[in-house]
């Protein structure tokens, strides 16, 4: 993994170690060095899962659930409850009332601003003014819950002033500073914007994304610049796919290298057809899979997992089927559980057994017990469900 700041970068290596490489004139590296352009330095931060940088400020997320920061922090944008810069090493963030009842979920960094998401879907900020204290616009300088819930992903860049969220209804909502006013709480967009992209261009002073994109994720496979060609290219095909009213290009010798489903569909009688009517999926979900056996990337939605996972089975893709485990272990929680439960199920997506006991113990039965000393009625009803099971 890798982010990036103003003109420097955070690496993540797989075994958890992250390194960085860059300007370090606000200790944004780490440590007391000079800036390296050429040599990457050790953070001495092991254990790490995510990581994300603002302007000159650097956040990770240990996989214990802890956040450390450090770097610029004029405007309290490192939550450590003061405004001086540290710049020796990270610093350990602090939630308000000691902890927080969820693991979290991603952390990302704006320009002096930081956000932090729980998968329970709550969101808490600090640093420059990204919210209201007593009605007014303020600077925190710890992390602060924001009046938005059931939120399923973030994003903000490093030279922008303004955040982005998609709730679990797919709506984008943006606060901060938008095109010269200053949103102090999250105001949703009209339109339904289809992505981070799409939400940033409509809120930003220019029609530049910034960077900003939903989940993508890459397969490593083969040169996506020797092939692109021949997707959707009406000068280079022989295959069509149609989809209600739209249509698809392909060339079927290139999907016959691709895919064993291809070879085995283009052999045989259906050697010399020249259409194929897809009725099981929608245009834009077939789309977007012949996309991804041409340039190897792939963007994975909520509203798009159900049709993508069902694809990898059908069409036996090992690729696209490991991509929405992926996907779905990434996302699921106590909020999602029952649009993803029932895909675990269908295509018995054992190795999310870990993930489903830890969600069951830590989420579900909690709240459950909750319910149980609230109401006698449920009490009562719930002995009886497990007498009958036991006797079973």
């Amino acid at each position: 993994m890798i982010a990036c700041g103003q003109f420097y970068l955070l690496l993540l290596r797989q075994d958890g170690t992250v390194f960085a490489l860059g300007d370090n004139e606000f200790g944004q590296l780490t440590g007391n060095s000079e800036s390296s352009y050429d040599t990457v330095v050790n953070t001495g931060l092991n254990y790490i899962k995510i990581i994300a940088c603002g302007s000159w400020h650097s956040l990770a997320l240990t996989n214990t659930n802890q956040i450390y920061s450090w770097g610029y922090n004029k405007y309290g944008q490192l939550g450590q409850g003061d405004t001086n810069n540290r710049i020796n090493t990270p610093s350990l963030v602090s939630f308000p009332d000691v902890s927080i009842n969820s693991p979290i979920k991603n952390i990302v960094g704006g320009r002096w601003h930081s956000l932090f998401l729980l998968e329970d879907g709550l969101i808490f900020w600090c640093g420059y003014g990204q919210g209201t204290i007593d009605d007014n616009n303020q600077d925190v300088k710890i992390p602060t819950k924001l009046p938005i819930e059931n939120v399923l992903s973030v994003a903000c860049y490093y030279h922008l002033n303004f955040s982005l969220v998609m709730d679990q209804s797919l709506h984008y909502y943006v606060w901060g500073e938008v095109r010269g006013e200053t949103l102090l709480s999250p105001q949703k967009l009209d339109d339904k914007p289809k992505s981070f992209a799409a939400a940033s261009a409509m809120v930003a002073e220019s029609s530049i994304t910034y960077g900003i994109t939903s989940t993508i994720y890459v397969y490593e496979s083969h040169n996506w610049l020797s092939f692109i060609g021949l997707f959707d290219n009406p000068d280079n095909y022989d295959v069509e796919f149609i989809i209600g009213d739209k249509r698809i290009l392909a060339s079927k010798c290139y999907l016959k290298m691709s895919l064993k489903y291809f070879s085995r569909m283009f052999s045989g009688e259906w050697m010399e057809n020249t259409k194929v009517f897809i009725k099981d999926y929608s245009y834009d979900s077939y789309y977007t899979y012949l996309r991804m056996l041409h340039t190897g990337h792939i963007r994975i939605k909520q509203s798009n997992i159900v049709e993508l996972i069902d694809l990898a089975n059908c069409y036996d893709d090992e690729r696209l089927m490991k991509h929405c485990r992926t996907f779905i272990r990434s996302n699921l929680n106590e909020h999602t559980l029952s649009i993803y439960l029932p895909l675990i199920i269908k295509y018995e997506l054992n190795d999310m057994h870990d993930k489903l006991v830890e969600l069951t113990i830590e989420n579900i039965l909690p709240k459950t017990a909750n319910d149980l000393r609230e109401n006698k009625e449920n009490i009562t009803q719930f002995l009886v469900w497990f007498s009958e099971k036991k006797s079973l």
